[in-house]
């Protein structure tokens, strides 16, 4: 029983994940969006993402993510091809 759990939930991620048209703009994303999109990111540091960004500017990279306290590198490489930045304005 354990094991079919462990299966249904690894499917409801894949297919969570699978669902989303194209990257995200971490740019402009709200929290709830980016709790979706970010595998091993909850509520939380969603706000605390959108938090960051409020106070520091848009991030110029994914890998500025990980400038969030808790959320570290593995957590932006398993969502890499979720996620994207838009280009600053002017550019």
């Amino acid at each position: 029983m354990r094991t079919i759990k462990s299966i249904l939930v690894v499917l409801a991620m894949l297919v969570s994940v699978a669902s989303f048209a194209g990257p995200i703009d971490i740019n402009s994303a709200d929290a709830s969006t980016l709790a979706s999109a970010i595998i091993g990111v909850g509520e939380s540091k969603a706000i605390a993402i959108v938090e960051y960004r409020d106070a520091h500017g848009p991030f110029a990279s994914v890998d500025d993510l990980s400038n969030v306290k808790g959320i570290g590198m593995k957590t932006v490489d398993k969502s890499r091809r979720n996620l994207m930045v838009s280009a600053p304005p002017g550019k």
